[in-house]
């Protein structure tokens, strides 16, 4: 289900020559789109496939023992349908090696720690972090002899002064999909590579195209495909991308789980990733227009969207990011969770719903207090996640004039 690294121009792994690269959107364009897995039509064809036949028993033989990266050897090792994808998001990760498709972004998340953990290593993982991550590292990973120190985001270079003798990998999430902490991404990567340690970076907010992470040193980055690569919410899917010399122990650990990914789930995520550049462009703008109104407003204590000079981190995105997505949180003035809700429930333009990186604009009740365990979280009142999808920004203000009206009724 792995993809090696093409160049921008598709002639193979580790080509070089003096042509310039070439942009991001060109590049998702054309990337993984192989002459001999499109057969001359536009897209890769959805190839199904369980069972692959050989020739003979000497070809079966030899099939087994050669390396069967982009060669048909058994369903569960993928057709050019993954590959086309796996191919693609490599492709947009500049210093990358290859990448490995899973059902889910958890799945991915889950694929990327046990690929580099083992029973009495120590993982760091930030006080933000995304809840099945943290439930992941109380669970699985605690039955297995994996213990896990949480950090604050924004303790940046200052992580050296956690590392001990078991510690093995630095988790990081930026921004945090709740209270949008931006962390230090270069910094922690620099003190773990003094110290010899993994990096992995859930980069689901960000993606690529405004975070190469990669580039920036991160060994391992995820992707949750079911958000802005899907872009439209009907596919589950992760990916992770490895930096040179990571993929093999992925790879593997992959195949010995059974990891897999549908062909037809691959070619979705395919199809949405073409257009993945215009939409988080369009989705990253609207949402910054929708927060900057909602620091206006009276009943809004505070806006959390990376891009305005008040949330925490703000500084380091300012520093890194090529600019912000759909995604962000607000914190009401006071209020009660029934006034929230009151606030929520008579949207028209937002659904009620968990996920995002849709066309389509959700509204989530969130509280952070049950999701930390060494940074306090303290607010003004309850707080509310946005996510911004493809309609009209002045419709989806006029929604949340009239919500926020309802707010000040029931408060």
């Amino acid at each position: 289900m792995g993809c090696r690294s093409l160049d921008a121009e598709g002639d193979g792994p580790g080509v070089s020559d003096e042509r310039p690269r070439l942009g991001e959107r060109t590049r998702i364009v054309q990337a993984g789109r192989r002459s001999e897995w499109t057969g001359g039509i536009v897209n890769p064809p959805v190839w199904r496939a369980s069972t692959i036949l050989y020739d003979s028993v000497a070809d079966l033989r030899a099939a087994a023992g050669r390396d069967t990266h982009h060669r048909l050897f058994y369903g569960r090792r993928g057709t050019p349908t993954q590959w086309s994808l796996a191919d693609a998001l490599t492709a947009l990760e500049p210093g990358a090696e290859a990448t490995m498709l899973y059902p889910s972004g958890v799945a991915a998340i889950a694929g990327a720690l046990l690929a580099v953990l083992s029973p009495g290593d120590e993982l760091l993982l930030p006080d933000s972090a995304y809840d099945p991550t943290r439930s992941l590292a109380g669970g699985l990973l605690a039955r297995m002899g994996i213990t896990t120190r949480f950090y604050d985001p924004l303790i940046g270079a200052d992580i050296a002064a956690m590392i001990g003798p078991a510690t093995r990998a630095i988790f990081m999430e930026s921004p945090g999909s709740l209270t949008f902490e931006v962390q230090d991404v270069p910094a922690i990567v620099g003190v773990a590579n003094a110290h010899g340690l993994v990096t992995l970076l859930d980069n689901t907010w960000a993606t690529p195209l405004l975070f190469p992470a990669i580039a920036r040193g991160v060994d391992y980055t995820i992707l949750a495909c079911t958000k802005y690569v899907v872009g439209h919410s009907d596919v589950m899917l992760g990916s992770v991308t490895a930096a040179e010399g990571r993929y093999a122990s992925l790879r593997d650990a992959a195949y010995q789980l059974g990891q897999y990914v549908s062909p037809d789930d691959a070619w979705l995520g395919s199809r949405g990733l073409r257009t993945m550049a215009l939409r988080l462009k369009e989705q990253g703008a609207a949402a910054l227009a929708v927060a900057q109104w909602l620091r206006t407003r009276p009943e809004v204590a505070r806006v959390l969207h990376p891009a305005l000079p008040d949330c925490p981190g703000h500084e380091v995105f300012a520093r890194d990011f090529a600019g912000g997505s759909g995604l962000f949180s607000f914190v009401l003035a006071g209020g009660t969770d029934a006034a929230r809700a009151a606030l929520i429930d008579g949207l028209q333009h937002f659904g009620i719903g968990y996920s995002w990186g849709g066309y389509e604009s959700l509204a989530l009740p969130v509280d952070p207090t049950r999701h930390r365990s060494v940074t306090r979280w303290e607010a003004e009142g309850p707080v509310v996640r946005l996510q911004i999808g493809l309609e009209d920004e002045a419709d989806l203000i006029a929604d949340l004039d009239a919500g926020l009206a309802r707010f000040r009724a029931a408060a």
